[in-house]
This record gives C-alpha cells, structure tokens and sequence, in this order.
C-alpha cells in the first residue's frame, strides 16, 4: 500500500511543495553509452542494487505480450543469503489495488452490483454520514472517508514502526468517524480504506473470502499461478521477498508487511504473472473490453475537474506516450507497473528495498522505448505557467540587473490554502530573495520578471498577484506541473501567547489524548506511544508539525478561550481533539 502520507523515501512530507522536492526536481541522466545494449545499461542502472549484502529488484519489459528482458539483482533474504530470482514473489502494495477494481467491475458488469451503489447497500453497519459514499466513489479516492493509517497514526499507532492494524481496525476507523472529509465526488485524496471496504463488499456479494474469488476468477483463468493475497501478516508466502528498510549508509532491517490493508495491497506476485496481466489489459480476454476501458477512463469530480484516476489505475500521458500504472510501496517493498497501450508494452519492477530509487522504472522506459517518447521538456518549475488573475507586470528581467529593492513590496507571510497553517514567509537580506515555509528550510530565488521567480533549489517557482488597486494580494507556487494558491497575511498579525494553548486534548473518536506545552516560539504535542511533534505557528490559531500531526488547528470559544484541536494530514483531517483540563 501507499500507506502514509510519507514518501516512498521514508520522510514524512508535512508540505508537499517543498519536502517532495527532491523527488519533483530528479532529473537523472541516463549512462550515457550508446553503444551498449538496453540490457547493459539496465545492469548499470541497477549496480546500486546488485550487491550480495543489499536488498535488489527484479525487472521485466513486455512487448507485445512476451517478456523480451527479465533479471533479478540482488538479495531476497540477507540473513539466510537468498538471492533473488526471476520467480521470487514480491509485494505489489498499492499496485495490487487493480485487482480489487477488476473484480468491482467485473461484477457490474455481470449485474451482481452497481458501481454507483451506496456501499452502505452492502455494508449497512457503515454509518449514514449525510451523503451517500458509493462504490465508484471507494473506487476513485473521492469518498470523503479518513485514510485508515494516516487517521490511525493520528490516534496513537506507531505507522512508520508497523504497528499490527487487523482489518477490523481499518473498518472501525470509518464506523467511529462523525463526518466525511468532503463531500463524495468533489475532492480526489488517495485513499486505502476505500479499496478495503470494496474487498468487503466482494466477499459480501459473491460469498466467497476476497482471496479464494480472485484466485478462481482471475489468477487461475489468466495462469497467475504465483500470486498469492495475504489475508494476514503472519501468513507465509513460499518464495517471498523478504522486505528490508535501510539503516544509515550500508545497513538494514527486517520491515514486516503492514496489516489490514486486504484489498488495498496484500497481493505477491511475480513479474512474470504481472506480464500476463498486463497482456489482457490489451486483449481484454479476461473480462472484456467494457470493464477494461472503465477502469482506465479518467474519473471526473463534481466540480467538473478531471483527475488521473481510473478505477484502481492511474491514466496519464508521459513524453507524448499514453501511460496506464499504479506503484506502491511499504516500508520494505515497492513495485512499479507500467503499460503503454499505443505500444502494448510495459514494465514491471518489483523491489524488496524500502528505498528503492522511485526514478529507475521511468529510466528503464526510456532505454526500451525512449525512440517512440517525445523530447524531455525542462522542469515546469522553470518556465512557470500564467496564473489568472495576475495583475501585477511581468515584464522580463536580466537576474544580474534586477533590483533587489523592488522585492520589498512582496516581502511579508502568505498563507497556503490548501493546507491550513502552512505559511511561506518572504524576505530580503541585502541582495538575496528568500522564502521561508513554516518549520522547513530558507530557500534562495531568482527573479524571472518583475513578479515571477524561480526557486532552484526546490525546482518551483512564483507567481505574485496584485488587485486593481496595485496591492499584492497573493501568489501561485509552481512545482512537478501543479499549481498552488496562497493569500497575503496581514503585517500586523497579533503576536500569540503560546501558553494559551498549553493543556491536555482527548479525541472521542480513538480515545486517546494529546498534551501540548508552550516552547520559547513553538509547541510541543506529546502523546504516550508517540514521539513528541513541535509546531510552528503559521497563522491565526494554525500550526504544522510533522507526522502524523501536520496540520494542527486550535478552537476558541466566544470569550477567546482555547477549547480544542483539529489535527490532520492530508489523507485523514479534522480530527477532533477536545481540551479536558
């Protein structure tokens, strides 16, 4: 599963615009001798994994339904040895959420359910939240559900330390939440307890547990006969990748599967069973085209935006190349799957390394297929897009001639909307333009116009806005082909007594406490089985920390008296914590 909101990397990301990067910015050239046959320059892509001390990969490239390459590098069990092979089963996480899809879709095709059920049709102890959650809405991350792990991890479990979850934990996560996140359709936010409630429904629907109607209705058929679902963490799979995170430079330690995520990852498998699942993603033998083709049409909100989300598949056009994939990743597993339907050919990478370079499986496209990608572009960030409205000139500018001083009338706090606290804070010192986010590091800018600047160090860039009026009232910040908004805080916010936030904070909804204490210009949140969390200020009453407590907003009553906390994380928020004392 993509689990947390913690990239494939191990960091957390309290900030997406920011802490991702450094994987946004990568840009790794490929070896550089033509000469040498794509095998070759995959065996050098993969020398860092190919060490008989360091856990490796196993990669295969499809064309036209025939693996044309497939090699194994490194080991599959450090302590007894193992080396990994062509054959050894490894963890799909979150690529394994396909299947799940396949089988909702499969039954609506055969009548058995309708994609736009109310799933509480299905799992009626669910509880009614206002507004009806359907199957497509489980299917496309819209639900408006808390993400089981990011929400537990919120509640006191120790995520990144793989805490047990059971299955039944993730479902009482939804069955003890009072509210949606958003209303159902309008808002994508990738979502695993969605995939585990469809598990659930398939087994309601057919009468048969998850991984027994899989096996028999789409394993076998297509020959799949290595994979296997894990219904549990402690079941054995013969032939299994041993998952491994990294300790330091050149060490590691065992990373046990994460629990209750059956039907939103739990699948091994191979890369050779994974090419003939990719092959009938072009045939459509198994299933039809009709359930194919809804699976890859890109799902379209409320709002009328249309996202890159299939049903269980990501739909997405790369370098001129229709792309249809899914990744995942756990703390000691990450897998790619990549088909080009224009080509029909593909990858598939099965890594056991918990860091494995999330980069490569683009790399190994390009040496197998780069001849049909259109050129590489240079990073977005660079030549940011328009933003409308922009009032304020944007006349070119010579970096080497700009003058610093007219930086002053953007200099001040603007508040990110998506992202309640995080603030990014402008300044000059003498000749040099930074930006600051909230608890994050002091990045260095470039002017590009007048009101446009890069940030090289975080391959973004920054848009200004100004009114009719010639006030700056906001600004885009551009990364990785995304836009994001932010509003100018006033200059005479008032400065916090941070003691008034200090006391003890209980939620209802996982029965845990928090106790926040005042530092000289931050809080510390402490929870019994957690590390402690610091959080900076951002504006009015909102902080961010870091995981699981990114995103922290303080409640007051009418006389201005602090009386609770809603924390959140992106993928599980506006959970409640109540002041006790």
């Amino acid at each position: 599963m993509n689990g947390t909101i913690m990239n494939t990397s191990g960091a957390a990301s309290p900030f997406p615009l920011i802490a991702a990067m450094a994987l946004l910015a990568a840009v790794h050239p490929l070896p550089a001798q033509e000469a040498e046959t794509p095998q070759a320059r995959v065996d050098a892509l993969m020398a860092p994994y190919s060490s008989p001390e360091s856990p490796g990969a196993v990669v295969a490239v499809v064309r036209n339904g025939e693996i044309v390459f497939q090699r194994a590098y490194g080991m599959a069990n450090l302590t007894h040895q193992v080396p990994l092979t062509v054959d050894t089963r490894g963890n799909l996480a979150s690529t394994a959420k396909q299947f799940t899809a396949f089988a909702v879709a499969l039954l609506a095709e055969q009548g058995r359910l309708g994609l736009d059920d109310d799933v509480r049709v299905h799992l009626p102890e669910l509880p009614d939240l206002g507004e009806a959650v359907t199957l497509r809405h489980l299917l496309t991350h819209t639900s408006g559900y808390r993400e089981f792990l990011n929400a537990l991890a919120i509640g006191g479990w120790r995520i990144e330390d793989l805490d047990h979850i059971s299955t039944r934990e993730a479902l009482e996560v939804v069955r003890r939440q009072p509210e949606l996140q958003n209303s159902p359709g309008a808002e994508h936010n990738y979502n695993n307890t969605g995939y585990v409630l469809l598990a659930k429904v398939v087994e309601r629907v057919t009468g048969q547990p998850f991984a027994d109607w899989l096996r028999d209705n789409v394993f076998e058929p297509l020959g799949m006969t290595a994979t296997v679902v894990r219904e549990h963490s402690r079941q054995l799979v013969p032939g299994a990748a041993q998952g491994y995170a990294p300790v330091g430079d050149d060490a590691f330690h065992d990373a046990p599967d994460m629990g209750g995520g059956l039907g939103a990852g739990d699948i091994y498998s191979t890369v050779g069973d994974l090419a003939r699942w990719m092959t009938n993603l072009g045939t459509g033998d198994l299933g039809g085209r009709a359930v194919l083709d809804a699976m890859t049409t890109r799902n379209v909100l409320t709002t009328g935006d249309t996202t890159m989300y299939g049903l269980g598949l990501y739909v997405r056009t790369v370098r001129g190349l229709r792309m249809i994939e899914h990744g995942g990743g756990e703390m000691g597993h990450q897998s790619a799957f990549r088909y080009y339907p224009d080509l029909d050919a593909g990858l598939i990478v099965l890594s056991n390394h918990g860091r494995f370079d999330g980069s490569i499986p683009g790399r190994i496209a390009e040496i197998f297929f780069g001849e049909h990608m259109a050129p590489r572009q240079a990073p977005a960030a660079a030549t940011p897009p328009p933003a409308e409205p922009v009032a304020a000139a944007t006349e070119d500018v010579d970096p080497a001639s700009y003058d610093p001083a007219s930086f002053d009338i953007f200099a001040g706090r603007y508040s990110v909307t998506i992202q309640p606290g995080m603030a990014l804070s402008f300044r000059r010192e003498e000749d040099r333009l930074l930006v600051e986010p909230t608890g994050q590091t002091v990045l260095e800018m470039t002017p590009t116009s007048d009101s446009t600047f890069t940030v090289p160090e975080a391959a973004s860039a920054v848009t200004f806005h100004k009114d009719p009026a010639g006030t700056v009232t906001g600004l885009t910040w551009h990364q990785g082909g995304m836009d994001f908004e932010a509003r100018r805080l006033p200059d005479d916010e008032a400065t916090l007594d941070l003691a008034a936030y200090e006391g003890r904070y209980y939620s209802a909804e996982f029965e845990t406490y928090y106790t926040v204490t005042a530092g000289d210009d931050h809080l510390v949140v402490r929870h019994r089985r957690r590390d402690p969390v610091t959080l900076r200020h951002g504006h009015g009453d909102a902080f961010v920390g870091a995981f699981p407590l990114v995103q922290v907003e303080f409640e007051r009553d009418e006389h201005g008296n602090v009386t609770a906390f809603r924390a959140g994380n992106i993928r599980a928020r506006d959970i409640r914590f109540e002041r006790v004392r």
